[in-house]
């Protein structure tokens, strides 16, 4: 009896592996973005039998892009495995941006097993000193009894307060290692509870500087995407019809024809939204981090204005602009909390119409030329054969902001792009990663020839699994946004970022049995671009832009919102 007790107790202990992956299980996870190697072959060769697909990327950091564009899409945590080493040190650039930009991830790196660790043994890096500044929190595994703890804390850590990365360091002794630890484990941290519900009676504040304003304006970023709050900030417009500004990462908030909508505030943002930010009187900021793209002159930004900041996190309140009521919590809920309190019909009329008149008056523009393709009108013919509804990704660049400003964006995480730390190679697979999560909406991805040539690799993922994306690649023959600064700042200097020769990207795109179309007659452009969006599949459309066009409007580092370049 008692060795048949034994027998029955050793059959329920589980591999460190088994045990992985049925914590990700237990949170939910639908997919896995990877890449194997020695120090994770125990849990892949778990996962050859479990119900979580795992998408092979072609690159480790195409992976943890590819979550990203997953979570920013869905809002649900990307979930990256890769192996030790030079896997793992392959997704700190994906995992820096997944921090500045607020993304959900729990990103598990093999590592070697736990007697090598400090030893330089065959593939080790130490993930633990190498992350500690670019994620929320990170783990290693030293006893498998602790796994499911580790797990449910990392998913609980990167989906609550300010979304974050959270890294899990994984010896592999433990993957092989069984046990049978307690799986439903309570978290509780003692030393991490974020504020999600805001003051009171700062929300009351702000309503009472509400109702004596004159030159009301809200700006709302990404924290008010990341809580889910685009139907609370809409409504709020609305019950007081506030003129309205969002930064790169809060487009699609209001829709693009909303009459409050001022547009895209900062360096490339349209002259309403940012002369409203220099002549408001009360900026009710909501989820924003007044980074220096937004506050190009942050000592003189919103000279006239009372300053609330709404934000999750406590940190970017008064870390840039000074701040006169600040509000730390969720965006959602605070704006619920705005919305339950009525003021006796405050009335902007004038102020509303103030800003009307700057957002006809001073539109976005582009000068057309019927010799050569303008990528503003590429964008604009994008927008109309895709009705505003498609999922834009971006990689980064010139062709970002102009995707920013001239695609027709109606909802929340409808723009899927690198905000912070402006990473180029992230729109391929952040794409993918969209799609996967949307698999019946319409995904475009806009690239420049800088950017594609980065992480085209992971093209190889679309025909193994059914993507239908296109992929707009804007070819102006240069590294664009660095040649627009050299012609405006370094007297024309346009110093390695012109490119003499390039690879025949249709060939690249036959190579990776994908369509391709190559469009240079501004005459034909829109029929070419309705043609190839009817076709079915994935498809590389590539666009001869004119090689010297710069993004308009821009403001020159360090000077105030007010000092426009290319405003009539």
């Amino acid at each position: 009896m008692k060795e048949m007790k034994q027998e029955i107790a050793a059959e329920e202990l589980q591999s460190g592996a088994d045990l992985l992956i049925k914590c990700l299980e237990n949170q939910g996870v639908e997919l896995i973005f990877g890449y194997p190697g020695g120090s994770v072959l125990p849990l892949y060769d778990a996962l050859y039998d479990e119900t979580i697909p795992n998408i092979l990327t072609r690159h480790e950091q195409g992976a943890v892009h590819a979550a990203e564009g997953y979570a920013k899409a869905t809002g649900n945590p990307g979930v990256v495995i890769v192996t030790s080493g030079p896997g793992a040190t392959n997704v700190v650039t994906g995992i820096a941006d997944a921090m500045i930009d607020s993304v959900p991830l729990v990103v598990i790196t093999g590592q070697v097993t736990t007697p090598g660790i400090g030893k330089d043994a065959f593939q080790e890096a130490d993930m633990l000193g190498i992350t500690v500044p670019i994620t929320k929190n990170n783990y290693q595994v030293r006893d498998i009894e602790e796994l499911p703890r580790i797990v449910n804390e990392a998913f609980h850590i990167a989906t609550t307060g300010r979304k974050g990365p959270v890294l899990i360091d994984l010896p592999k002794d433990i993957t092989v290692l069984r046990a049978n630890p307690k799986m439903d484990q309570v978290v509780h941290l003692e030393s991490y509870q974020p504020t999600k519900n805001p003051s009171v009676l700062q929300i009351e504040r702000l309503m009472n500087l509400l109702k004596k304003a004159k030159k009301p304006l809200v700006l709302a970023g990404g924290g008010v995407v990341a809580a889910n709050g685009g139907k609370e900030l809409r409504q709020f417009v609305e019950k007081y019809q506030l003129p309205t500004v969002t930064t790169l990462l809060g487009l699609g908030l209001l829709p693009h024809e909303h009459p409050s909508f001022l547009g895209m505030g900062g360096m490339h943002g349209t002259y309403a939204a940012n002369i409203a930010m220099m002549e408001t009187d009360l900026l009710i900021n909501i989820g924003s981090r007044f980074d220096d793209r937004l506050a190009c002159s942050p000592e003189a930004f919103a000279p006239h204005a009372k300053v609330a900041h709404i934000d999750v996190d406590p940190v970017e309140i008064g870390k840039i602009i000074k701040t006169d009521i600040p509000i730390v919590g969720d965006a959602k809920i605070a704006l619920q909390q705005m919305l339950e309190i009525e003021l006796d019909s405050p009335d902007y009329t004038e102020w509303r119409i103030e800003c009307q008149a700057r957002k006809e008056k001073y539109p976005l523009k582009y000068k057309r030329d019927e010799q050569k393709i303008k990528p503003q009108e590429v964008v604009e013919i994008v927008g109309r054969i895709t009705e505003g509804k498609a999922y834009v990704v971006t990689d980064v660049g010139q062709h970002q902001m102009w995707a920013a400003q001239f695609y027709p964006f109606q909802f929340p995480r409808q723009l899927i792009t690198s905000g912070g730390l402006g990473t180029m190679g992230y729109g391929i697979p952040a794409g993918i990663g969209v799609k996967f999560a949307k698999k019946k909406e319409t995904v475009v991805v806009f690239v420049g020839d800088g950017g594609f040539q980065m992480t085209n690799q992971e093209l190889a993922i679309l025909n193994q699994n059914n993507l239908d994306i296109k992929f707009i690649l804007l070819n102006n023959r240069s590294l664009g946004m660095v040649r627009q600064w050299q012609e405006t700042f370094f007297n024309e200097r346009r110093s390695q970022s012109v490119f003499n020769e390039q690879p025949d990207f249709m060939k690249m795109a036959e190579a990776y049995g994908i369509a391709g179309r190559k469009i240079s007659n501004p005459a034909t452009l829109e029929a070419e671009l309705t043609e190839g969006f009817a076709t079915a599949g994935p498809m590389l459309i590539e666009v001869m832009i004119c090689n010297r066009e710069h993004v308009l409007p821009m403001i020159p580092a360090g000077m105030p919102n007010d000092q426009m370049l290319g405003v009539d």
